[in-house]
């Protein structure tokens, strides 16, 4: 929907191209989502690599320029050698009074199987009515996460060869095909790539998440980093039978449970001394933010199935999922787990936690402070055992500031296609691939998403809706000539 002021007649002819060719757009996501490249199995790693190739062919097809870059093998945990996926760098067009933007995707996907309780076979799109009248929704895995995406970027740059439009910006791409695998290799060519490929870009744009809303179209600048933890306590080399050693000795679980009873209390805060120190003062412009975004708080508990959460108002909510740190226990490994009872006392026991930091918190401060806390703890216990706790994994956040040219420029076009203002989001979990371009890069990165809330990445009987996937080609192209304008 767009209000005549808004519209230019550059816009309307393009976007009366958009709509006048969905189903074309739709056949290329059916054999798209069609090829089953799930880079999670290795039996499938040959499909991601049919996939790749598609994906080249289509940006060539374009008339862009495509370099297929090998990234070698990687070995299993069981010891099997697989080939990695290529990653893709793509380069359509050179004129230097243009600005260049860099477009990140990934064309592989999440293990899926009919059987997991999806309603229609994943590897084949499937138009269904929703709920809402005019809303039809196109099921199938990756059409939301993060095919759809990809080929609506690449439908709308090819909107304006069709139309003999000159190109408002040069065009790069890097599509990759082990994102769900953790991005193996990526980081290092980035780094390779950063003196060449990446010299003349100037803008970043990633297009791999989700609105918060299902109706109201969202812009993400942020998202929490995580370190994980290990606590371990020892006390011998085999377990015991709590009949003859129970009620003399200091049993492994006994301290474990103390540790990880001392890290959160019943409200959510998180008791370890100096881990608010470095969270980042919230700023009024900050708060406004928060204010006008749509999110439905009821519907949210519904969707989780719980019956109360630790807050009662949206903005608290929000806050404590994207802007403050939070502390989750994962698990208890050696512990006995199975059904019934079996009386013994675990000779060895981990206890697995998480923390979601935000800015401006430091990975090696929170180690230390973490280890410091526990150590503490376990010395007042005066327990014989051995103690160890180390972070085997740490992502750090990412921020940008949503009043960078970008974000302008996205907001002017969401306006345009969507008819109102974008809400400004945080991701509470982790997306390391901004945190790595932007790092690495030190470009202008941003976070366009056109999958609504409810699209069930990961999940069964994923979907992009018609309407997303093909205004969102439309978001696309308006997004090109505004930031051509605004450069």
């Amino acid at each position: 929907v767009m209000s005549s002021s808004s519209s230019s007649a550059l816009e309307m002819e393009i976007f009366q191209y958009i709509d006048a060719h969905q189903s074309d757009f739709i056949k290329d996501l059916k054999e798209w989502v069609a090829v089953e490249s799930d880079s999670v199995q290795p039996h499938l790693r040959k499909e991601v690599m049919r996939m790749m190739a598609l994906a080249a062919d289509r940006l060539a097809a374009l008339g862009a320029t495509v370099n297929s870059v090998n990234l070698g093998s990687h070995q299993l945990p069981d010891g099997q050698v697989l080939p990695l996926p290529s990653v893709i760098l793509g380069e359509l067009g050179k004129d230097p009074q243009n600005p260049t933007v860099c477009f990140y995707g990934h064309v592989d996907v999440q293990p899926a199987k009919k059987e997991d309780g999806w309603n229609t076979d994943p590897y084949t799109l499937t138009e269904i009515d929703g709920v809402h009248l005019f809303i039809r929704n196109l099921y199938g895995r990756g059409a939301t996460d993060n095919k759809g995406p990809v080929l609506a970027w690449i439908n709308a740059v090819e909107t304006f060869k069709a139309l003999k439009l000159a190109m408002p910006v040069n065009f790069k791409f890097v599509i990759e095909g082990m994102e769900e695998a953790g991005s193996l290799g990526l980081e290092k060519l980035l780094e390779e790539e950063n003196q060449n490929f990446f010299s003349d870009v100037d803008y970043i744009v990633i297009s791999d998440n989700l609105w918060l809303s299902n109706k109201k179209p969202a812009l993400t600048y942020g998202s929490r980093g995580n370190a994980c933890f290990f606590v371990e306590v020892e006390c011998g080399s085999k377990d015991l039978h709590s009949g003859t050693f129970g009620g003399i000795i200091h049993e492994p679980l006994l301290d474990l449970v103390a540790l990880l009873d001392s890290l959160v209390d019943s409200t959510g805060h998180i008791q370890i001394p100096g881990i608010y120190d470095s969270v980042a003062a919230l700023t009024e412009e900050e708060k406004k933010l928060y204010e006008s975004i749509e999110f439905d708080l009821e519907e949210h508990r519904n969707n989780c199935g719980v019956k109360k959460f630790l807050y009662g108002t949206k903005e608290e909510i929000l806050l404590h999922l994207w802007r403050y740190p939070s502390l989750s226990v994962h698990g208890i490994e050696g512990a006995f787990h199975e059904p019934g009872i079996k009386t013994v006392i675990p000779a060895k026991v981990i206890g697995k936690f998480s923390i979601r930091q935000v800015p401006h918190m430091n990975l090696s401060v929170v180690k230390k402070q973490v280890v410091e806390h526990l150590e503490g703890v376990f010395s007042k216990r005066n327990s014989p055992n051995k103690l160890k706790v180390s972070m085997p994994l740490g992502a750090k956040p990412w921020l940008t500031d949503v009043n960078d040219l970008l974000y302008k420029a996205a907001r002017r076009a969401i306006k345009t296609v969507f008819g109102e203002d974008p809400d400004f989001i945080r991701d509470g979990s982790t997306i390391p691939v901004a945190r790595m371009f932007q790092t690495v890069t030190q470009k202008s990165v941003m976070m366009l998403p056109i999958g609504a809330a409810d699209d069930g990445e990961h999940s069964q009987n994923e979907k992009i809706s018609r309407h997303n996937y093909i205004e969102g080609t439309k978001l696309f192209a308006a997004f090109f000539l505004e930031i051509s304008k605004l450069h």
